[in-house]
């Protein structure tokens, strides 16, 4: 049967390629390296090897990037309980990140830029010494291994160190993107149970100063250390809070914490399809996964500069900070919101070499041509990740650096890294994913759960980076039960991707299959943005869907409305409702696109609302407007 949503990217001929690799080009990648490492002579044997015997790939993966051990593993993977419950170099002792302090401790870690076009460089040395600062205050807490210990702030050069020290002192990260409404840090801080916050007074974005410690205190955080880096945005704290003086002291050298591989170190959350978000444990391994990717499919050496606008809220946060220096590489971190000419004279002026985007970022850069004229000849790749891309912002984006590849790159923080991706050693193509992820494969089902180029995606264990646990859920129930089996008879773990295997074997996104959604790269369940504006102007019933505009590219919220109780309202007075009862409930980098009026929503016999049903309606209906 024919379905409007995806039609046009099946129909749609491959793209011109953007970027062909030459074979020094590939000759001098990380991939070109494992080549003549393993005696072998394309990308494709590299990846059959990968999956074949993951003990072996996973084991030269670790050595390649030289991951320190305190004891060192006796084999890389034990599978006695399975392929769903995988046991990952087990008998070592280590702490993760201690693998980020390899560089040369003179080495830039971090450079940081100012709005006003200054940068400063930090070494590697010195995020060590603030990291181990870190770990004495936590330990005046009174905080021990295995506390969760919050942090509520913007990606800086303050953050790394901060993150990495709570991670030495085998502490757990509980990571809350800093635009988060008071209601949704409660909801974090409450699942987490975390022992301390870590925060900063205000968040500086153009020229709007926005109050972080006040949300805190009104999500009821625990006790909370506050940075403030201006001591112009000082906050009178509450009795317990300390400033962040009084919190690190002086001690400069700290013992790291050394565990088992799979003791946590990161509790991420992910939008679940119910409204309560997904608690996602990373353990000592994750990060292996993310380094691994950043090694092979972003091509990161040592000492390139990688650029990624991104908060350690989400994934790409800690991914970027330890594919970028367990790589040995530099972070370059922006000190405002990355959104016109002086983000990009910032990327330009710090010579990055590897820019991390998402794809409506890119939209406006095209639209507000801010990024003209700049220099980015440094720049060696991108990588756009986040929500779909539309094939014409990304050919743009390429010639920004002069006709450079754009590494498209799909996972999610239940993976550590990427399933699918893009690569430096073959033809590059908008828009395109080019390989599944090294050391991953998945299967394409149709909805009968039958093999197909067009379907859901169901990932294939064990990989490394794959979750085994969530706090306070039930893993098995989230991503194993009632699956279909592999065509081989595979035990197959759900995802929720749509995609479709193009006829050279490459593959474009379709969006999602389940009840969540990517909305400016952050993902989020329809269940949550719909208990944000259920109420507003009478809409009782309301239904949350994301849909590609005209010719592909990032999603938009569109909420269905039943037409019972607010057929009289006006539309754009409703929709401004409801987009200020999502920036005070939810999250405000998430705004409505359109409403559509339905007589009622459809559901099945269960009363579960079927928002595909809703998508491919809105679809026909609207033919995919452009915003208005």
């Amino acid at each position: 049967m024919s379905n409007p949503a995806y039609d046009a990217h099946i129909d749609s001929s491959i793209e011109e390629m953007i970027w062909k690799p030459s074979k020094d080009s590939i000759a001098q990648s990380n991939v070109g390296a494992a080549l003549r490492d393993r005696g072998m002579d394309s990308y494709a044997q590299l990846y059959r090897w990968s999956i074949n015997d993951p003990e072996a790939f996973w084991g030269y993966v670790v050595k390649v990037l030289g991951i320190r051990f305190a004891e060192p593993p006796r084999c890389t993977l034990e599978l006695r309980d399975g392929p769903t419950a995988p046991i990952w170099l087990p008998g070592a002792r280590l702490n993760i990140a201690e693998s980020c302090f390899q560089a040369d401790a003179d080495a830039p870690a971090i450079i940081r830029g100012d709005p006003d076009g200054s940068l400063n460089t930090i070494s590697y040395g010195e995020v060590r010494r603030q990291a181990d600062r870190i770990v004495h205050g936590l330990l005046r807490l009174g905080l021990r291994s295995g506390d969760p210990v919050a942090v509520f702030m913007p990606m800086t050069a303050a953050s790394v160190p901060i993150y990495l020290g709570i991670i030495l002192a085998g502490c757990v990260v509980v990571s809350i993107a800093d635009s988060f409404s008071a209601e949704q840090v409660r909801i974090r801080l409450r699942i987490s149970e975390a022992r301390a916050l870590l925060t900063v007074s205000h968040v500086c974005r153009g020229h709007k100063t926005l109050p972080v410690y006040d949300r805190a205190v009104e999500a009821e955080a625990p006790r909370t250390v506050v940075l403030d880096e201006d001591a112009q945005t000082s906050v009178a704290l509450r009795p317990g809070d300390l400033g962040w003086s009084d919190f690190v002291g002086d001690e400069e050298i700290a013992e790291p914490v050394r565990t088992a591989p799979d003791a946590a170190i990161n509790i991420l959350f992910s939008s679940g399809t119910t409204g309560e978000p997904k608690a996602i444990l990373w353990d000592h391994t994750t990060p292996i996964k993310a380094v691994a990717d950043g090694h092979f499919h972003h091509d990161i050496h040592s000492g390139d500069v990688v650029a990624w606008p991104t908060n350690l809220g989400w994934m790409m946060g800690p991914w970027l900070v330890f594919a970028t220096m367990i790589n040995r590489g530099t972070i370059a971190l922006f000190g405002d919101a990355p959104l016109d000419r002086a983000f990009g004279r910032f990327v330009q002026d710090a010579r990055v070499n590897m820019l991390g985007v998402v794809p409506s970022l890119v939209r406006r850069w095209r639209e507000t041509k801010g990024m003209d004229e700049l220099d980015f000849s440094e720049i060696r790749a991108f990588s756009s990740t986040g929500e779909c891309s539309n094939p014409d912002d990304m050919r743009w984006l390429s010639e920004l650096a002069g006709g450079k590849p754009v590494i498209e790159y799909c996972g999610g923080t239940e993976i550590g890294g990427g399933y699918v991706t893009s690569t430096v050693v073959q033809p590059n193509v908008p828009s395109v994913f080019s390989t599944p992820a090294l050391g991953s494969a998945f299967e394409i089902l149709d909805d009968e759960g039958r093999p197909n180029d067009v379907g859901e995606v169901f990932l294939i264990p064990p990989a490394m980076g794959l979750s085994s646990r969530l706090l306070k859920g039930d893993h098995h129930q989230v991503y194993y039960a009632d699956t279909p089996k592999g065509p081989d008879g595979q035990v197959l773990r759900r995802h929720g991707d749509r995609f479709v295997r193009l006829p050279n074997g490459a593959f474009r996104a379709l969006g999602r299959a389940d009840d969540t959604m990517n909305l400016g790269g952050i993902k989020v369940g329809a269940a949550e943005v719909e208990r944000a504006v259920t109420g507003v102007g009478g809409a009782q019933e309301v239904a949350a869907i994301a849909v590609p505009p005209a010719g592909g590219g990032p999603s938009r919220l569109v909420i269905c409305i039943g037409t019972a109780g607010c057929d009289s309202l006006d539309a754009n007075a409703l929709r401004g409702r409801m987009n200020e009862a999502i920036k005070s409930r939810l999250n405000p980098l998430f705004r409505v696109h359109d409403l559509y009026s339905v007589e009622r929503l459809p559901r099945t016999a269960s009363n579960k609302i079927m928002r595909r049903v809703l998508r491919d309606a809105y679809l026909r209906d609207r033919s995919a407007p452009e915003s208005t």
